[in-house]
């Protein structure tokens, strides 16, 4: 590493921003010293937003913020701000709300220009290093900003007083949608346009580039389950499949990339998320529930006979699929005590993909003749090859993406296939890895710890309790500081944790993705420490966010003063919103316990979101999953008994085999709603369905349960 330079980013803990530490560019972190700089030399502000495993973010990097003349450009004319927007979603939010309305598009890196009291007044997302398709280069770009400060400073400045006006008239208000009555209609709406947008050939919605967005496929679910509509259904299994036989699905050592180039979701931008990892690994649990339950598929005896990819595993192909991508967050995602790390990097040794892919010649070194001509077929290997990572001065030719092109295998030729895997995988592992950002989040962390704990309740794998259990202590020890005695006092839940130390910042996605996930191991266990644990959160969550006048929850805490805008994001992505989330919590968590004032404050919100979720469902297809619970009294179920016995836990593992997404369980000790306590308890266990204060008789068979549940 050149550390001819040596800026203040070498400070911080943010993966991110100790890449850029050793810049030419007189980088700050987003703080007071760096707008009391600005502010001082009245000076711009150039911000600069990515994340550690962003590809472009590396490309900009070494075309201009390694360059010594545009560092000192920078140094001279502007004071140059980094964020990691993994670790302040909240400071990318508000200036990617202005770069999408200004110049139709985003993405990463972002880079905005700002004024000294952080007011945008121009920004894009990449910038080349030399002029293109008839745009400037960046050092064009600087130096024109820079004179336009000089010579038109007042304009410059009345031009961000009136973007921010406008920015704060459009973020965080009711949209209109107070006189809007939701109902099912909403979602056969959303269904529709879902459909409208299928891709039947590949699956997926919409061409390429092609992302998974989880809670789209899983909204989809939902409504095939409320419509009977098996056409929505099959759609999602489609999708779930050739998701898993693509490229973007590592074949060899689990996980999926963030996205796909194409539309066949075949050759993918090699990084990995662990959001992505955790939404999916939910999906795929959905989609092997739906799939009948995971029913056993047995090869015929006919040794001969050729079997696909779906009859090649006893266990149910979209169950393989969760336990591969777990097992990948265990291998090489988590932390010896717990924490579960945010993401792998696209590039290793400078270039997208080395890491994944391989080579015709490659492969028949090293595997023998019989192994290489299944895994060559298996695998679709070419001389060709089907990657080439144009980005790089110097691309690596011949590159394979491992998918599945030809699924169907003679049994006879399944040791070899396996063989060849378990070479090609040794191999792999003393390639030089992509970087790891291991930083813990909070937000992420929650979605994960929701995916292995119903992984846990729907498969049985008892190593994924563990690694739940040992989640929740982590982010207790590390990032939850617990409400003091006094009553006004509510608890804390920081977002980022990282070699040995925490950040000061709170974000409505730490605490609501986090509630959702201890909510989820409540479900999966019944154990009342996590349901104190889950009140404890959305206590805390209603009172730094909750708008209670309008409805909504705003993104960042009040008390958050480095903060041009307060918003209430609006909109599920690649990630869902924390509004989304947090009201399909606090509505679930309400039926566990009965507490009124969650229930009224989802509710609240989903009317506040009302017209967008009405006649834009495509931006909120989470929040439609929490307006579907909203619209019917759930299928609540109480298991009364002793959790240690055995007949508890099958009934509680019965209960979660069937696929009903509407259904809320409960245990009949802890904070959970007064009249689940009075159940009486019948035998070992016995699970109750009520509604209200009215329960039908109890059931203690759990053959009687899972038929009790399908109807």
């Amino acid at each position: 590493m050149d550390v001819t330079h040596t800026n203040q980013l070498a400070r911080e803990k943010s993966p991110y921003l100790l890449q850029h530490a050793h810049n030419p560019v007189d980088w700050f972190a987003w703080n007071e010293e760096a707008f009391e700089k600005a502010r001082r030399e009245n000076k711009p502000i150039f911000l600069s937003v990515g994340y550690s495993t962003c590809h472009w973010c590396h490309v900009m990097e070494r075309e201009s913020f390694e360059d010594e003349r545009i560092g000192k450009f920078l140094n001279d004319h502007f004071v140059s701000i980094k964020v990691d927007r993994e670790e302040r979603p909240d400071v990318d939010k508000i200036y990617m709300t202005f770069v999408q309305a200004t110049t139709g598009s985003g993405g990463w890196p972002m880079n905005v220009f700002l004024t000294p009291d952080r007011k945008p007044f121009y920004g894009g997302t990449y910038f080349p290093p030399d002029p293109r398709y008839g745009r400037p280069s960046f050092l064009q770009l600087l130096q024109h900003i820079a004179q336009l400060w000089r010579e038109r400073h007042d304009d410059l400045l009345a031009s961000a007083g009136d973007i921010h006006a406008r920015l704060e008239g459009a973020m965080g208000t009711a949209d209109g949608g107070e006189n809007i009555v939701l109902d099912a209609d909403a979602l056969a709406n959303a269904m529709a346009f879902f459909k409208k947008s299928y891709d039947p050939r590949h699956g997926g919605f919409g061409g390429a580039p092609k992302f998974p967005q989880p809670s789209m496929p899983s909204l989809l679910l939902r409504c095939a389950k409320r419509f009977g509509d098996d056409d929505a259904r099959r759609m999602v299994l489609q999708t779930c499949d050739r998701m898993a036989a693509g490229g973007i699905h590592d074949q060899l050592g689990g996980g999926f990339a963030r996205y796909s180039v194409d539309a066949e979701w075949l050759v993918p931008h090699f990084e990995k998320m662990l959001y992505d990892n955790a939404q999916l690994a939910q999906l795929y649990l959905d989609a092997h529930l739906v799939s009948e339950g995971g029913a056993r598929r047995r090869p015929d005896a006919n040794a001969g006979k050729s079997h696909g990819l779906a009859e090649l595993d006893l266990p149910d192909r979209f169950a393989a699929v969760v336990r591969d991508v777990l097992d990948y967050v265990l291998r090489d995602m988590t932390h010896a005590d717990g924490g579960f790390y945010s993401a792998e990097d696209a590039d290793s040794e400078g270039q997208e993909g080395k890491f994944y892919c391989w080579t015709k010649d490659e492969l028949s070194k090293l595997l023998a003749p019989e192994e290489y001509n299944v895994a060559a077929t298996f695998f679709g290997i070419t001389a060709e090859g089907n990657f080439v990572d144009h980005s790089h001065p110097d691309p690596l030719r011949g590159l394979n993406v491992l998918s599945v092109v030809a699924p169907d295998v003679q049994v006879t030729d399944l040791p070899l296939l396996a063989s060849a895997r378990e070479k090609m995988l040794a191999v792999r592992a003393k390639r030089v890895r992509p970087h790891l950002d291991d930083k813990v989040l909070a937000s992420w962390n929650g979605l994960m710890l929701g995916a292995f704990a119903r992984a846990t309740a729907v498969l049985g794998e008892k190593r994924y309790l563990a690694a739940a259990r040992r989640n929740v202590e982590f982010i207790r020890q590390k990032l939850w500081v617990g409400p003091k005695s006094d009553a006004k006092d509510v608890g804390t839940l920081y977002h980022r944790w990282r070699d040995g130390e925490r950040d000061s910042v709170e974000l409505l996605e730490g605490y609501a993705f986090y509630l959702s996930g201890v909510l989820d191991l409540y479900e999966a266990t019944l154990e009342a420490e996590h349901l104190a644990f889950a009140i404890a959160l959305a206590e805390a969550m209603i009172a730094k966010f909750y708008d209670a006048a309008n409805g909504g929850f705003w993104q960042s805490a009040a008390g958050a003063k480095d903060l041009i805008l307060r918003v209430k994001d609006d909109y599920d992505g690649a990630e869902p919103s924390g509004n989304s989330v947090a009201t399909l919590a606090l509505l679930r968590l309400g039926a566990i316990t009965g507490r009124n004032d969650f229930i009224q404050a989802a509710e609240k919100t989903l009317q506040l979101f009302a017209q967008r979720l009405a006649q834009f469902p495509q931006a909120l297809p989470f929040m439609l999953q929490a307006l579907d619970l909203s619209l019917q009294e759930p299928v609540r179920m109480v298991i009364a008994g002793d959790p240690a016995s055995e007949r508890f836990q099958e009934l509680l593992r019965a209960a979660h085999s069937v696929y009903q997404p509407n259904k809320i369980l409960s245990g009949n000790t802890g904070a959970v709603e007064e009249f689940s306590r009075t159940l009486p308890v019948k035998g070992a266990a016995v699970v109750y369905f009520c509604r209200g204060n009215t329960c039908e008789a109890p059931i203690d068979d759990p053959a009687v349960l899972v038929a009790t549940l399908g109807r």
